[in-house]
């Protein structure tokens, strides 16, 4: 009875019910998922009550911000890759020295983000808009989001560090801590309660780096206390050219697919070329992360399924997996069209919204979301690319639809149809990658799943 147990517990992703499974995996990885938007929505809500300016500032240094978290993930999936292996073949030194000079990568990383941070942020600013108060205020949010940013690298580092010995449960804490301390000190910090000084902009950004800095700070005494397989002792260290080569192999592809959405956003607001209508874009994606945070959560949680039953032979629970993740998208996404179309008022005022940007933001959120369901399914057909080691698929699929469909679609109907129309080359753009994930989903079923 012990070892019928224990068998099904080792093969669980081979064994257990596919609908158990895959619930079960993917809630906690939501629930992270969804702390995370949450931490991402804070900042809007308060600089938005402080200002409009202040809310076009963050707007602006979200791609900056994205750009840093996409850089950490991507140094995260390397040092979590190899680390992984190491483990798995007993190399308990290289395992500890990977994850040693991933923090010191993490380090150098900070550095070179704090320069160029206090450096270009005022070019940076100018490039989108004249407003010389805009300018400001993202100067000061900016230089303080770049110059204290070793909290949201580190922060990264020790979650996948934990995440690679299986320690997902601290991974939640830590996250959970961060996003309310944060959400705490915003109000405190912006408008000077319990006798702080009011800091304004500077202080949504300090709120924000607070969070950071104390997620930081538990996950590497998680780190410390809790994951026996790591010893990140620092003497004697030397940096390993080899190790962060290794590292960076594995991290560049994933940071090129991760900070696509910084370099789509930077341009698109070059495209919008309005204060007003760079905020709404700013806060579509605060508020779309609500609902595609789950699902990438959900994604985390397939990828592993899928692989592991397909090295295993078993197609029906491949399927089944696939078909189980496309329905409980499917519902994810129309819940949020149905909340964007209903509800989209409410939505931007929650960001203290004018009349000119609910103007411009009711109909924007009205004609994006239109294409949620798709978008949805599209993310889970990329991510059996993934799992079925076609990540290239993947990366190529993100490009055309960041890169060569969202920005030429909206300068072209800006230009031919005015500004309002600008809003359609999103689900243009999700419409036609759909279309090619169905094509290449049908060549890689019948090349590699059929014949299981």
């Amino acid at each position: 009875m012990d070892n019928s147990k224990e068998k099904i517990q080792e093969n669980k992703m081979g064994v257990m019910s596919i609908n158990k499974l895959l619930v079960t995996m993917s809630l906690p990885l939501m629930l992270s998922m969804f702390i995370q938007a949450m931490y991402n929505v804070v900042d809007s809500i308060f600089v938005a009550k402080y200002a409009q300016e202040a809310l076009t500032a963050v707007s602006l240094t979200f791609p900056i911000q994205s750009l840093m978290i996409a850089l950490a993930c991507g140094m995260g999936v390397g040092i979590n890759s190899l680390l992984s292996r190491r483990l798995g073949e007993k190399k308990f030194d290289e395992a500890n020295r990977t994850a040693t000079n991933g923090i010191f990568l993490g380090i150098i990383v900070t550095l070179i983000f704090s320069i160029a941070g206090f450096l270009l942020s005022f070019v940076f600013f100018g490039f989108f808009t004249k407003d010389e108060t805009t300018i400001k205020m993202g100067k000061i949010y900016m230089i303080i989001c770049t110059l204290f940013s070793l909290g949201v690298f580190m922060q990264i580092i020790f979650e996948r560090l934990l995440q690679s010995t299986g320690k997902t449960f601290y991974i939640m804490f830590s996250q959970g801590v961060g996003a309310i301390t944060n959400i705490i000190l915003d109000p405190i910090f912006i408008f000077g309660l319990f006798g702080c000084p009011q800091m304004g902009i500077a202080g949504a950004a300090f709120a924000t780096v607070a969070g950071q800095w104390l997620a930081m700070l538990i996950g590497l005494i998680f780190n410390i206390k809790k994951n026996r397989e790591i010893n990140l002792s620092f003497r004697g260290f030397s940096p390993s050219g080899r190790i962060l080569k290794e590292i960076g192999r594995i991290a560049v592809p994933s940071f090129i697919m991760q900070s696509l959405l910084s370099i789509t956003t930077m341009f698109m607001n070059k495209i919008l070329a309005d204060d007003i209508a760079i905020s709404v874009y700013g806060v579509y994606f605060k508020l779309q992360s609500f609902i595609f945070m789950p699902v990438f959560g959900l994604t985390n949680a397939m990828i592993p399924i899928v692989a592991y039953n397909y090295g295993a032979r078993k197609k029906l629970r491949i399927t089944k997996t696939i078909r189980l993740a496309v329905i409980i998208t499917t519902v994810i996404m129309a819940v949020g069209t149905v909340l964007f179309n209903v509800y989209p008022q409410l939505l931007l005022e929650l960001f203290s919204a004018n009349d000119k940007m609910l103007m411009l933001g009711v109909p924007a959120l009205k004609i994006i979301s239109i294409c949620f369901v798709v978008t949805g399914f599209s993310i889970i057909i990329c991510s059996v690319f993934q799992a079925l080691n076609e990540a290239f698929t993947s990366m190529v699929i993100s490009i055309l639809r960041q890169l060569f469909f969202v920005l030429p679609a909206a300068f072209l109907l800006k230009h031919f149809f005015g500004f309002p129309a600008v809003w359609f080359s999103i689900p243009i753009a999700e419409f036609i990658a759909c279309f090619i994930c169905i094509i290449k989903y049908k060549h890689l079923y019948d090349s590699k799943i059929k014949l299981l």
